[in-house]
């Protein structure tokens, strides 16, 4: 009998901002192993990473409920409900203990989460998904785990779906995902976990944090690794790193959202604007509500012609900004909310082009940067720290070229995605053995 397959389930596929996602599946496939993706969310990919086009399973999407937003909780559900009672019905009669399992833990998260002040309890539209989802895995026996990637939504609809079909769940958690309890309200984070086969995340920092809760339940630490299209872009780069020059010249990416300190990198230009130094600053990333805040501070400071926000690129125009730049600047903070990020991806990705990097000591960054071994760190909130930083080094070449080759050692030696792909192949091969 052959292995059987795992069924990933994503919040959106492909999105610009998921590479990682993307280089995951694609390895996890040239290792041998079976996937079947299902998908919450069909987002409207404007830039899909060439991976994408090297995987071979192609994505199920599920049913959509109607939107949550300005809607009284029972009109949302009388109009959400016809979409997904044909496939209650079918598993009604494929697996009736299941789903009236799923029903009592859906009543019993959703009084937990009203208590806590989370309303309309969104578990009711997990549980509607998970339904759909059922239903696709009644029609695809081969199907012997379900994988979620985020610990909040996601992993509940995988929760729901494993208790009605009776398939074991794993999910990934990241960085939001974990942190914000507003996700996961009414300890409805506990409760998966130690349902779980076992759970899987990006930093040790996470896993620590994970491993506090999860009862035993085995929790992995696998890093995210560099991205195949980056990798194989810099395989076949012939560009090296451009010699200091006059002025500096910086590069952030990501989105704009507070948690990566775009506003402090803004303000550490504007000091240095003001003390006389040539800057300038490229910002590449997708734009949300911060952005505006970003754009208010670069005009309130004179420094419109200092730094560009780019907006999202493609990996082959992301390689050429990480080239073309003398310093690559990233001051995360934890956001007001609780919001933080793991490890950035974007992170690895500069270090693997020796692009030094400044950034701070946030979550599991320290796992990747040591600072003035590979990299700079640099407090939270602090501009004037992180334009010293800049300013060091600017003036100190061949800091910034020894920071460079370790920052790309570190990454060859422990960020290596086809190896961390294998490690987590390791994981999944015993759950689909025939």
């Amino acid at each position: 009998m052959a292995d059987g397959s795992i069924a990933y389930l994503l919040t959106g596929f492909p999105r610009l901002t998921e590479t990682f996602i993307a280089s995951e599946i694609h390895r996890l496939e040239q290792r041998g192993l079976r996937l079947r993706l299902f998908v919450l969310k069909l987002d409207d990919p404007h830039a899909p990473h060439p991976v994408v086009a090297r995987i071979a399973a192609r994505p199920d999407y599920l049913p959509r409920p109607a939107s949550f937003t300005h809607t009284p909780f029972f009109r949302w559900l009388a109009r959400s409900l016809p979409t997904f009672l044909p496939g209650i019905v079918r598993i009604a009669c494929w697996r009736p203990w299941g789903l009236a399992r799923a029903v009592v833990a859906t009543a019993g998260q959703a009084a937990r989460a009203r208590r806590d002040g989370s309303w309309p309890p969104r578990v009711v539209k997990e549980f509607l998904l998970a339904t759909a989802l059922a239903d696709r895995l009644r029609r695809t026996p081969d199907v012997r785990h379900l994988h979620a990637h985020f610990c909040h939504g996601t992993a509940t609809v995988a929760w729901l779906g494993s208790m009605i079909s009776g398939i074991p769940f794993s999910f990934a958690a990241h960085a939001r995902d974990l942190y914000q309890p507003s996700l996961n309200p009414g300890g409805l984070l506990r409760r998966k976990v130690a349902a779980a086969r076992f759970a899987v995340t990006c930093t040790e920092t996470n896993r620590r944090h994970l491993a506090r809760i999860a009862g035993g339940v085995p929790v992995h630490c696998v890093y995210h690794g560099l991205n195949a299209d980056l990798a194989r872009l810099l395989a076949d780069a012939r560009n090296g790193r451009p010699s200091a020059g006059p002025s500096i010249r910086a590069l952030g990416v990501g989105r704009l959202v507070p948690k990566k300190g775009f506003d402090v990198l803004v303000e550490a230009c504007a000091l240095l604007r003001a003390h006389g130094l040539a800057v300038s600053a490229t910002i590449v990333g997708e734009s949300s509500a911060h952005g505006a805040e970003i754009r208010r501070r670069i005009a309130a400071r004179g420094i419109t012609d200092a730094v560009r926000l780019a907006g999202p690129l493609g990996q082959a125009a992301l390689l050429d900004e990480y080239l073309r730049a003398t310093v690559f600047c990233l001051p995360c903070r934890v956001a007001e909310d609780g919001d933080r990020d793991g490890i950035p991806n974007v992170l690895v990705e500069a270090m693997a082009c020796g692009l030094p990097v400044v950034t701070t000591g946030v979550s599991g960054i320290p796992e990747l940067v040591v600072d003035g071994v590979n990299g700079l760190l640099v407090p939270p909130e602090d501009p004037a720290a992180l334009a010293d930083a800049m300013v060091r080094l600017h003036r100190d070449p061949d800091l910034a070229r020894r920071l460079g080759r370790e920052a790309e050692a570190v990454v060859r030696q422990r960020f290596d995605g086809e190896r961390l792909a294998t490690r987590l192949a390791l994981l999944f091969r015993p759950v689909v053995a025939a």
